[in-house]
């Protein structure tokens, strides 16, 4: 019979650190049975879209060129559309992010003369250039559109007098974020969302609202379109793309919407028409049905990373018994050696990488210093184990990801395993 620990001590994890682990994990396994039911529920969702819409051999070929009559690229965009509840899909390699997935639904449904309203605080760093809080060209307030802000009240919650004081006559367009970002702030259920939409609804029917989805898909039963939002938007490189896909975002909700962001993603004249797929639809498609298996296994790791810190004193968001509503896992570390130390961890762990040393550096879009630990399949993705934080007090470490729940446990040992090593834990006490 295997000794567990063999396992891990050939990768260089100690005794004290293995046995901690598995201390922790006693506690989880009803959570964990929630996750895996979650990701059963999931999975016939995401298989019945694919059933309904015929999906066959024939979608797993790429086109080239304008990518016209490309049924591959529309199949897929109709199983993006079932699954998420949605009029319309846009899921293209031609979307490189999701700041690109954001601003390109954004820039697409408001005008001149339009304003843009954040009910939940500040947007989340990369955002800033692109509404143009952080004067940038292009931005969108360099085309007359303007921003306003409602923030959170202190403990995260929504200030319902704020946003209702927010919203005018010229508020066209409402962003949700529904992820905490490099935020101290709690991520909002689907439930939490739908009750911030119908106030809003109640004050201006018309508004169009956009919820910013990325860690967010198969986290829950739901999707916020379920809930009344008109679009909902997202990257491949995090969760609908189950690790697979190599590039590539989505939009989906409204056809109106889509078909604005399709035209400004192409052309006017052309919008959905064109867009070659390049051979990219067979990660795409395998991407999607392995989505809520991975998103499962990412959602374990946070919760064991944050039952194993809160275990040693360690302030995390969210707790690790409450309810998850994205993949995101903070942990407040309070000194940029615990950090460093930490990203370190992660990124010995990683199958891609292992060697490297993660610094911290001037990274495009955000204001501090970043560091970055990502020893990753594809560059930047998200749902694969990552760690990252700003240099700036309380040197918070946001991490998510995880392909498979036993590559996540790895890398939080390891992560454990650098703390230690640095110091600034002990495990004896």
């Amino acid at each position: 019979m295997i000794d567990k620990y063999e396992i891990y001590k050939s990768s260089g994890i100690s005794k004290e650190v293995f046995e901690f682990g598995e201390a922790v994990l006693e506690d989880l396994k009803e959570d964990f049975d929630h996750y895996d039911m979650m990701a059963e529920y999931n999975q016939q969702k995401v298989i019945r879209a694919m059933q309904k819409n015929k999906v066959s051999a024939e979608c797993l070929a790429g086109s080239t060129g304008y990518g016209y009559n490309d049924l591959g690229r529309d199949t897929l965009e109709a199983v993006y559309a079932d699954t998420f509840k949605a009029e319309d899909a846009l899921v293209r390699p031609q979307i490189t992010c999701g700041t690109h997935a954001l601003a390109l639904a954004l820039m697409s449904n408001l005008r001149p003369g339009d304003e843009l309203l954040s009910p939940v605080g500040a947007p989340y760093d990369t955002l800033h250039e692109v509404i143009g809080i952080r004067p940038s060209m292009g931005s969108l307030a360099e085309y007359g559109i303007t921003y306003a802000q409602a923030d959170l009240k202190p403990d995260g919650s929504f200030d319902y007098d704020a946003i209702k004081n927010a919203i005018n006559e010229r508020t066209k367009l409402v962003t949700i974020q529904r992820s905490k970002g490099y935020a101290g702030r709690p991520s909002y259920s689907v439930e939490e969302i739908g009750e911030l939409i119908a106030f809003i609804r109640g004050i201006k029917p018309e508004v169009t609202i956009m919820v910013d989805n990325c860690y967010g898909e198969f986290v829950q039963e739901r999707e916020p379109l379920e809930v009344g939002a008109d679009m909902i938007v997202g990257s491949l490189i995090k969760n609908p793309g189950g690790g697979l896909a190599p590039t590539g975002g989505y939009i989906a909700g409204k056809k109106e919407c889509i078909e604005n962001a399709a035209r400004r993603l192409s052309s006017p004249g052309l919008g959905k028409e064109v867009g070659a797929s390049l051979g990219i639809m067979p990660s795409f498609y395998e991407g999607f049905f392995m989505a809520p298996t991975v998103v499962a296994s990412a959602i374990k790791t946070a919760a064991f990373a944050a039952a194993i810190y809160e275990r040693l004193g360690y302030k995390c968001i969210p707790r690790a018994k409450e309810k998850r509503n994205d993949i995101i896992q903070a942990v407040e570390l309070k000194t940029p050696e615990a950090l460093q130390a930490f990203c370190l961890g992660i990124q010995k762990g990683a199958p891609v990488d292992s060697h490297v040393t993660p610094v911290p550096w001037d990274m495009p879009g955000y204001d501090d210093q970043v560091i970055m630990a990502a020893g990753a399949f594809v560059q930047g993705s998200s749902i694969e184990l990552s760690a990252d934080g700003p240099l700036r007090a309380p040197y918070n470490v946001y991490f998510q990801g995880g392909l498979t729940w036993y590559h996540g446990k790895f890398g939080i040992l390891c992560s454990l395993e650098e703390m230690v090593r640095a110091g600034e834990v002990s495990l004896s006490s």
